[in-house]
């Protein structure tokens, strides 16, 4: 009950927050401006939450809502590409329990995962500046104190890898998809982002992004 209350506190927080102008101005001129195919869609048009299992044990660590995905829809992964992938994989590692995520209501769940993001509102060219992942840090931290049972951390781009390690206070560490190790009571996974830029070249693979999932399926499996 304790665990439910504070995220209902910090849930509010993160939905009022407006420490960034321009990604306040930014969000709010997409929910109104729109593009055609979602034109008769009401946007969320406000700073995301993470969601997920509460007693979850890994943790994914986005970049931020996509701004006609998250931004419209009100939930990180949901509704776009990269949502597509994460939703896919998570459902066939047996980490939700259906395979689509494309709006609030529609039956997705989380399965012993959380996922959360460096970054609150749909940045510009999905470009936030310094400031603004500083300005958001400050949540990430707080939901990773709430979720007591996290055992591994899936950085997805190499923004959240290096959100990540500064929370985490780790040096010196280098961002490389597949790339693994162990920190604290954490195991951090980095993977690259399944964006359009990076799944449509193929610069990530299906095998390469599901292989990061078995592998920290594995890793669980062999903790207990």
């Amino acid at each position: 009950m304790k665990t439910i209350q504070e995220f209902r506190k910090l849930n509010q927080k993160i939905i009022r927050c407006k420490k960034c102008p321009r990604l306040a101005s930014y969000i709010q001129t997409i929910a109104k401006v729109k593009v055609k195919r979602f034109c008769d869609q009401k946007y969320w048009g406000k700073p995301l939450t993470g969601y997920g299992d509460f007693n979850a044990e890994i943790l994914l660590v986005g970049l931020a809502p996509a701004a006609h995905g998250g931004n419209r829809t009100g939930r990180m992964f949901t509704g776009d590409s990269s949502g597509d992938w994460v939703a896919r994989v998570l459902y066939e590692n047996g980490f939700a329990t259906q395979p689509t995520s494309q709006r609030l209501g529609d039956g997705f769940r989380l399965i012993n995962a959380y996922i959360t993001a460096s970054i609150r509102c749909a940045p510009p060219q999905n470009k936030p500046l310094k400031e603004e992942l500083d300005n958001c840090s400050s949540y990430l931290k707080e939901e990773l104190s709430i979720l007591k049972n996290i055992k591994i951390i899936i950085c997805l781009g190499k923004i959240g890898f290096d959100s990540c390690c500064k929370l985490l206070h780790i040096k010196g560490a280098k961002f490389a998809h597949g790339k693994s190790f162990r920190y604290g009571k954490w195991i951090v996974i980095s993977t690259y982002h399944p964006s359009k830029q990076n799944t449509q070249t193929g610069r990530l693979t299906w095998k390469q992004w599901t292989d990061i999932f078995v592998k920290a399926k594995r890793i669980l499996d062999e903790s207990k």
